[in-house]
């Protein structure tokens, strides 16, 4: 940023001095034509008019170069702003993540859009009214007082009206912000229960609360509209108004002879540059403001929401031992260890206390010998495979979804290990059969094989399955507890985490977690 703002500084300068020099060339170049016809062929006129070219081009490739690092600066900014957000979010607990997720969906989809408009129109108008406008009314103070005067009278009252505005404008673009964060959380969940309410039959009953949204949205668009329209008015006008009390100044001592044209012209062709800047300042004020605010609410993400320290230890050796004080949990090597109890008693909190993801009070979880909160993460998830209750599906192939998370060693095994060789026979297009969000296109059965074989076809040391069998027939049920014993015997660190019978039935060791260790559950 500060190479970027450096530059622009100096295609400010560079711009600023073009632009007088330019007003001054002219203005001597149409005074010698007026005054003297002699001068009027083109051979008298070739040098100045040479200069005057000259200097145009300059200021034009100078506004380029100043157009281009903007963008590319924004760009570098919009980048790395989105980036701190998403490790932010990403490094969250879960619960603690739910409670933002739209915030930080809404500042990185929609709001640091706002930050582009900042940095390549607002940010290089500035920077040129900071270096523009004092110059030029100090070359118009050398040439005619008068008319500086006249500008020094109009030309504050462009900041006055600029502050005021900026002031509701301030106000203005936090509440667009808060308001598109509710309509568009409003609006994702909506979309995201349309298949529920389509095999209900209730589908079109959507449609009028999708009409109100759209409503709400276009209202919160037209008021912002409506105040950067009428800035723009009151800066022009400003601006108009200055312009013109410095023509009819300059006019009338040309009528009386009171001054050469020559300084006339110039005073008349620079007044407008003392102006313009400040113009494009306030022009572009509005839009900017809705990037500063979008900025602020992530650094506010980012600064309110710091994950704690991680840990740098690893995990040594192919055999991890999970121990865990309250409950009185030890699942080793080799073995299977079922967690059991009533909903609520915080099973899968306790899972989510091994992976890292959520501090438990209650509960000192050591793997290996080592407390999991001084481990690194992402080692540490490197070596285990974690079944959700609902297994976690993204849009793409089948295949896309079974290797999500690395590539299995045996992908045939994993799925007839998982039953899921049975799904892919009857898939139109087998390992490439293209799903939709959240696994549609599959039953919640068929979704609970696929997360199975990618957990039973991984290499990793530790398995951790969340009610492996929901969704399963009885003889699924039997053959995927086959493979997880399998998974065991092979040396595998097994945790399964349910209720029924033939579960209970399968584990050398199982915990009843009859108190509540952890609060309310991760995932209901």
């Amino acid at each position: 940023m500060r190479r970027f703002l450096a530059a622009s500084t100096a295609c400010g300068v560079v711009i600023a001095g073009a632009t007088i020099g330019s007003a001054v060339t002219l203005a001597g170049i149409v005074a010698r034509v007026v005054t003297d016809p002699a001068s009027r062929h083109l051979g008298g006129l070739a040098i100045p008019l040479a200069i005057l070219l000259s200097l145009w081009i300059v200021r034009t490739a100078a506004q380029w170069l100043q157009g281009r690092l903007a963008q590319r600066g924004a760009s570098a900014v919009i980048a790395d702003l989105t980036d701190q957000v998403l490790r932010t979010a990403t490094s969250l607990p879960p619960r603690q993540l739910t409670r933002h997720r739209d915030d930080a969906a809404v500042v990185v989809t929609r709001g640091l859009d706002g930050l582009r408009v900042y940095f390549t129109t607002y940010l290089p108008a500035l920077f040129l009214a900071a270096i523009l406008t004092p110059v030029t009314a100090a070359v118009i103070a050398l040439y005619d007082w008068r008319s500086a005067v006249i500008v020094a009278v109009a030309l504050p009252l462009i900041p006055l009206f600029m502050v005021l505005i900026g002031l509701a404008t301030e106000d203005r673009s936090a509440a667009a912000l808060a308001a598109m964060t509710t309509l568009q959380s409003r609006l994702l969940d909506l979309v995201a229960g349309l298949p529920t309410l389509r095999a209900l039959g209730r589908a079109q009953g959507s449609a009028a609360r999708i009409a109100e949204l759209g409503a709400a949205h276009r209202r919160s668009a037209m008021a912002t509209m409506r105040i950067a329209f009428l800035s723009a008015l009151v800066l022009e006008l400003l601006a108009t108004l200055g312009v013109a009390l410095v023509a009819v100044s300059v006019g009338m001592r040309l009528v009386y002879g009171q001054m050469p044209l020559q300084i006339a012209l110039t005073a008349l062709l620079l007044a407008p540059e003392v102006f313009w800047p400040l113009r494009r300042v306030g022009a572009a004020f509005h839009s900017a403001q809705d990037g500063k605010t979008a900025v602020a609410a992530a650094f506010e993400f980012i600064d309110a929401e710091a994950p704690a320290p991680r840990g740098t230890r690893v995990v040594a050796g192919d055999r991890v031992t999970v121990q865990a004080d309250l409950p009185a949990l030890d699942a080793r090597p080799g073995r299977v260890t079922v967690l059991t109890g009533p909903n609520g008693a915080g099973k899968t909190t306790l899972l989510a206390g091994i992976l890292g993801l959520e501090p438990l009070e209650a509960a000192h979880i050591r793997i290996n010998g080592v407390d999991v909160a001084d481990l690194d993460p992402q080692t540490w998830w490197a070596r285990v495979a974690w079944l959700a209750q609902r297994p976690v599906l993204v849009p793409g192939t089948v295949e896309d979804n079974l290797t999500l998370f690395g590539p299995l060693p045996d992908l045939d095994g994993a799925c007839r290990a998982a039953c899921f060789d049975d799904v892919l026979a009857g898939l139109p297009d087998g390992l490439q059969t293209v799903l939709g969000r959240g696994g549609v296109g599959l039953s919640l059965g068929q979704r609970q094989r696929l997360g199975l074989a990618r957990v039973l076809g991984s290499a990793a040391p530790v398995l951790l399955l969340d009610e492996p069998t929901a969704h399963l027939d009885s003889s699924t049920e039997a053959r995927v507890l086959r493979a997880i014993r399998h998974r065991a015997a092979g040396g595998a660190t097994v945790i399964v985490v349910g209720h029924r019978d033939p579960v209970l039935a399968i584990g050398d060791v199982v915990v009843d977690l009859g108190v509540d260790i952890g609060g309310e559950r991760v995932d209901a």
